[in-house]
């Protein structure tokens, strides 16, 4: 099937993390309020999410992360009753690195990786410079491929998550550093091409249509962009949720689908991929990064 087209607080407060702990019962289908763990809790797509639901009966409680690691430690624990910030290959290494069991809802949408580089349009120039990517493994990785894909570095081999080790430097035209996906808003506001994830560039007043290059799920078979399907994730007992489905289904609606283009510039690419192959998808990624191990 072709897609179509489509804080800085671990958890805000020590009170917060505790008021998560005393409604951890809300993570059963029986209660009204469902806790949404996210790295862009501000971003104006929830509010609206928020009001289609609160007119459904549905109370969502946003809880923002700093760090990628963290709403995924948080929902395993039962401090949320589901997160949305992740695609499918981070769900994939963090259970098998975590031996969680943690799977996907619903599809959400495909965000094309972009590559920024203030006060240019190109890659013009680009030789010789530092490039900042993030330094978790599944974002690392594709960010590689992307540099490799353009002939900006050199990999020694092909692979779906390489890493900085992967690269014949003498062979590059670029040099690259990783660094922590927040800090890359920072390495370009000085003036360092960089990549960076959908989830900084908004809150660094970074315009998502200025970037000088990108991946392009429109021009490349489906199976490369299966990986980066970003999903609402959940305990395993909480799969058939019918609460957290119905807010899946909510964000799909008219409204909240035209927030998340203002919020990216029309960057973003819906996808529609149904829960049992959500599932199939993930299980060939844990199988995977388990025999790489």
């Amino acid at each position: 099937m072709r897609n179509t087209r489509i804080l800085t607080a671990a958890v805000a407060a020590v009170a917060a993390a505790a008021s998560l702990t005393a409604c951890s019962s809300g993570s059963s289908s029986d209660s009204d309020t469902i806790t949404v763990g996210t790295t862009d809790a501000s971003l104006p797509e929830w509010g609206v999410l928020k009001d289609l639901a609160g007119k459904e009966g549905i109370d969502v409680e946003m809880v923002n992360f700093a760090e990628y690691n963290t709403p995924n430690q948080a929902l395993n624990e039962g401090q949320t009753v589901t997160n949305k910030f992740q695609h499918l290959k981070f769900l994939a290494d963090y259970n098998v690195g975590n031996g969680t069991d943690l799977v996907p809802v619903a599809a959400t949408q495909v965000y094309p990786m972009p590559l920024f580089w203030k006060d240019h349009d190109s890659l013009d120039g680009i030789e010789g410079q530092e490039i900042a990517i993030p330094n978790d493994a599944t974002n690392q990785g594709r960010a590689l491929n992307l540099l490799a894909s353009k002939g900006l570095i050199k990999l020694t081999a092909e692979k779906t998550t390489p890493d900085l080790a992967d690269i014949d430097e003498g062979a590059s035209k670029v040099k690259v550093v990783a660094v922590d996906a927040s800090q890359t808003p920072s390495a370009y506001g000085e003036g360092q091409p960089a990549i960076i994830t959908n989830s900084f560039f908004e809150r660094a007043n970074i315009d998502p249509t200025t970037s000088i290059l990108s991946d392009d799920p429109d021009a490349d078979p489906e199976l490369t962009f299966d990986p980066y399907i970003n999903v609402w994730a959940v305990r395993a007992e909480d799969k058939d949720n019918a609460k957290v489905q119905r807010l899946a289904e909510l964000y799909h609606s008219e409204e909240v689908e035209a927030a998340v283009q203002k919020t990216t510039g029309g960057t973003t690419i819906f996808v529609d991929t149904p829960q049992d192959k959500l599932q199939e998808i993930l299980d060939r990624l844990e199988e995977e990064e388990l025999a790489e191990q």
